[in-house]
C-alpha cells in the first residue's frame, strides 16, 4: 500500500499548467499550417493566373498547336504504315489525301472566292453573250456524243442496253406529259440531273477505279455492320440468330443510327453534305434548299433531312416542297442499308443507287412540277444546319441509338401487319378466283400484270419482267423491306443453281434482273411512308399543311419514277453477265464432250451430289452411257469422278433421284 502511494508521487498526473501548455503548442501548430495553406493557396492561385494570361494570350494559337501535334501524330502513322506496307495501308492513304484536299480546298476558297470571281468574270460575260446559239452547240454535242456511244455500247453487248435508253425517253416524256405545269419546265434542272446521275454511274459501274472502290466500300460497310453482332449477342443470346430478322435486323439499324449520331455531333455529315449539296447545287440547277435535302436524303430518312433545314422549310416554294418530298421517296437512309446486305443484296449496287437516285428525284422532281415562284431561302441559309443538342460525344451517341427505337418499332410493327395483310388479301382472292376456276390469282399475279410495263423499260429480260414487277408491287403497296425480302429469295434460288421452272412456274431472275431491280426497289417510295412525310413536314411548318398535302401524291409517284429511271441508267451502264451455273456447265459438257476446265466439272458434281441422294452408281453412269460411249475419253474422266464420289465420300442421306 505505501509502494502504490510511492509510485503515486513520483509520478503526479496532468496539472493545470500542463494543460494549458498543450492547448498553446496546438494552437501555434494551426496557425503554422493555415499560413502554410494560404501561402500554398496564394502560390496556385498565382500560378493559376499566370496559366490563364498565359491562355488568354494566345487562345487564337494554342488550338492550332495542338492540332498540329495531332496531325504531326497522324501523318507519321500513315507514312509509318505505307512504309511497312504500301498495299495494305492505300484505303488509309487514300482517304488522308481526300481529307487534305477538300481542308485545303475549303481554305482556298474562303480565302480567295471574291478573287476567284473577279478573274473569272470577263469568261462568264463572254460567255453569257454567246450563249443563245453555244447551249445548242453543247447539246447538240453531247446527243451525239450519247448517240455514238449507244451505237458502239449495243453493238459490244447486246440490245438490252437500248432498250434501257428508251425506257429513260419514254419515262421524261410521260413526266412531261403529266406535268403540273408542262409549258413552265425549265429544262437544265431536268437534264442536269440525268447528266449528273448518268456521270455518277457512269464511274462507279463502268470504270475499273470507280467499280473497284465501290465494291471494296461495299465491302467495308459490310464489315463495319457486323460489329452489331457483339451487342446483339450480348443482349439476346448466343442463338440470336435464330431469329434473324428481330435479333440480327433491326440492332443493325440501332448501332448505324448511333454512328450516324456521333458523326453529326463531329460536325463532320454537315460538312459532307454541304459539299454534296453544293456540287448538286451548280451541276442540276436547283435551289439550295432543294439540293441540301436530297444531299442529305443519301445518308437519313425522309424524316430525319428535312430537320437540317427546319427553318428554311416555312418559306419553302410549292415546287421545293414537292422536290423535297420527292427526294425522300426516291432515295433510301443509310441506316437501312446493313439490314439490306444482311438480306444478300449487293453493297457495291446499294450504295451506287443511293448516290445516283439523289440527283435523279430533282431532276424528277423539276420536270412533275416545274418552279413557278421565286425562292426565298438563300445559299447562305439553306447551309446553315443545326449541331443537335448533345453536349459530348457518349451523348450523342445515346441519343442517336434511342432515336433508333421508333424507326425500328415502325419497321417490325409494319412488316407484321404487311405480311400478314398479304397473306390475308392473297387468300382473298384465291377464294374470289375459284369462283371462276382460277384459284392461283393473288397479288402478286396482279402486280405481275400492271408493273410489267415499267420493268421492262427499264431493261429487264422479257421472262424476268413479270417477277420485277411482283417486287415494284410488295414495294408500292406494302414496304421495301418485303421487296428486297422477296428478292434476296430469289437471288439464293439463282445460286442454288436448281431448275428454273418448276411445274411452268418460273424460280429465279437473270443477274441482270437482279442488278435493274435492286435499282428500282432503292427507295422509299411507297404508301406507307407517304402518311410519315406529311406528318414531319407538318410538324416542322404547321402553316404550309395544305401545300404539303397536296403535293404529297404526286411526289410519291415522282420518287418511284425516279428509282425507275435510276435503274435504267444502271440497266445501260451495266455489263450483260453470263449466269455460270452448274446445270449450264453441265450441259455444255455433255454437248461438246470434253472441257476445258475440268475444276469446274468437279466443283459442279460435288455441288449436286451434296443436295440429290443417288439410288444406284449404275444408275448414273447409264445417263453417261447414252450421250458417250464406252471409251470416250470424257466419259471415262465423268465415269472416274463418279466412282471418287460414291466410293470415298458419304453424300447420299435420303433415297432421291439425281436430275440434271
Amino acid at each position: 500500500m505505501h509502494e502504490e502511494e510511492a509510485l503515486s508521487d513520483n509520478h503526479p498526473g496532468p496539472n493545470h499548467f500542463e494543460l494549458h501548455q498543450t492547448g498553446r503548442d496546438h494552437k501555434h501548430r494551426n496557425a503554422t499550417y493555415c499560413k502554410r495553406r494560404k501561402a500554398v493557396l496564394k502560390y496556385l492561385e498565382r500560378k493559376y493566373g499566370t496559366v490563364r494570361d498565359f491562355y488568354q494570350r494566345h487562345k487564337t494559337t494554342l488550338p492550332y498547336i495542338l492540332w498540329g501535334i495531332f496531325l504531326a501524330g497522324y501523318l507519321t502513322m500513315v507514312i509509318a504504315a505505307c512504309a511497312l506496307n504500301f498495299h495494305r495501308a492505300l484505303p488509309l492513304f487514300m482517304i488522308t489525301m481526300a481529307a487534305i484536299l477538300f481542308v485545303v480546298w475549303d481554305h482556298f476558297m474562303a480565302k480567295y472566292d471574291h478573287r476567284i470571281k473577279e478573274l473569272l468574270s470577263p469568261g462568264r460575260r463572254l460567255l453569257d453573250s454567246h450563249w443563245s446559239w453555244l447551249k445548242w452547240v453543247i447539246w447538240s454535242s453531247l446527243i451525239l456524243g450519247v448517240v455514238l456511244w449507244l451505237i458502239f455500247d449495243t453493238a459490244k453487248l447486246g440490245q438490252q442496253q437500248l432498250v434501257s435508253f428508251s425506257g429513260l425517253i419514254v419515262y421524261v416524256i410521260l413526266l412531261f406529259l403529266f406535268s403540273k405545269h408542262p409549258s413552265k419546265v425549265r429544262w437544265r434542272p431536268v437534264f442536269g440531273g440525268i447528266g449528273l446521275q448518268f456521270l455518277l454511274g457512269l464511274i462507279m459501274l463502268r470504270t475499273g477505279p470507280g467499280l473497284r472502290a465501290f465494291q471494296w466500300l461495299g465491302k467495308q460497310v459490310q464489315t463495319f455492320l457486323e460489329h452489331t453482332d457483339a451487342g446483339a449477342s450480348f443482349v439476346f443470346g448466343e442463338n440470336y440468330t435464330d431469329h434473324y430478322l428481330a435479333f440480327k435486323f433491326l440492332p443493325m439499324l440501332v448501332f448505324f443510327s448511333a454512328v450516324m449520331s456521333m458523326l453529326f455531333y463531329l460536325g463532320l455529315m454537315q460538312w459532307i453534305i454541304r459539299k454534296i449539296g453544293w456540287l448538286m447545287l451548280v451541276t442540276v440547277g436547283s435551289s439550295p434548299v432543294e439540293s441540301v435535302v436530297a444531299a442529305g436524303n443519301i445518308f437519313f430518312g425522309e424524316m430525319e433531312s428535312p430537320l437540317l433545314v427546319r427553318p428554311c422549310i416555312q418559306h419553302a416554294t410549292r415546287s421545293e416542297l414537292h422536290a423535297i418530298m420527292t427526294a425522300g421517296f426516291a432515295t433510301i437512309a443509310g441506316d437501312v442499308l446493313g439490314p439490306y446486305i444482311s438480306f444478300g443484296i449487293s453493297p457495291a449496287h446499294l450504295l451506287t443507287a443511293s448516290v445516283m437516285s439523289a440527283p435523279a428525284s430533282l431532276a424528277v422532281a423539276k420536270l412533275f412540277w416545274p418552279e413557278t415562284e421565286t425562292p426565298k431561302v438563300t445559299l447562305k441559309n439553306a447551309m446553315k444546319m443545326e449541331m443537335g443538342d448533345s453536349r459530348n460525344l457518349l451523348e450523342a451517341a445515346s441519343q442517336g441509338a434511342s432515336a433508333s427505337i421508333s424507326v425500328v418499332a415502325h419497321i417490325a410493327v409494319n412488316l407484321i401487319a404487311f405480311l400478314a395483310l398479304l397473306s390475308f388479301v392473297n387468300a382473298a382472292l384465291s377464294w374470289l378466283g375459284s369462283m371462276f376456276d382460277y384459284p392461283q390469282l393473288s397479288f402478286e399475279i396482279i402486280c405481275s400484270y400492271i408493273f410489267m410495263p415499267f420493268s421492262f423499260m427499264m431493261g429487264v429480260d422479257w421472262q424476268d419482267s413479270f417477277m420485277v414487277a411482283k417486287l415494284i408491287g410488295y414495294k408500292t403497296f406494302f414496304d421495301e423491306f418485303v421487296a428486297y425480302e422477296r428478292l434476296s429469295e430469289l437471288v439464293d434460288l439463282r445460286k442454288q443453281a436448281g431448275p428454273k421452272f418448276v411445274d411452268g412456274v418460273q424460280q429465279y431472275m437473270s443477274i441482270r434482273s437482279e442488278t435493274i431491280a435492286t435499282y428500282a426497289l432503292c427507295g422509299f417510295s411507297s404508301i406507307s411512308s407517304l402518311g410519315l412525310v406529311i406528318r414531319t413536314l407538318t410538324s416542322i411548318a404547321p402553316s404550309r399543311k395544305h401545300d404539303i398535302a397536296l403535293g404529297a401524291v404526286r411526289a410519291l409517284i415522282a420518287g418511284n419514277i425516279a428509282c425507275f429511271m435510276t435503274a435504267c441508267i444502271a440497266g445501260i451502264l451495266s455489263s450483260t453477265p453470263v449466269d455460270i451455273t452448274c446445270h449450264h456447265i453441265l450441259e455444255n459438257a455433255f454437248a461438246s464432250g470434253l472441257s476445258q476446265n475440268t475444276t469446274d466439272v468437279v466443283s459442279c458434281c460435288q455441288s449436286l451430289l451434296s443436295r440429290y441422294c443417288i439410288l444406284d452408281h449404275n444408275f448414273f453412269i447409264s445417263i453417261i452411257n447414252l450421250k458417250f460411249g464406252p471409251k470416250d475419253p470424257f466419259h471415262l474422266f465423268l465415269n472416274f469422278i463418279t466412282f471418287t464420289l460414291f466410293k470415298y465420300e458419304n453424300v447420299c442421306g435420303n433415297s432421291n433421284h439425281l436430275s440434271f
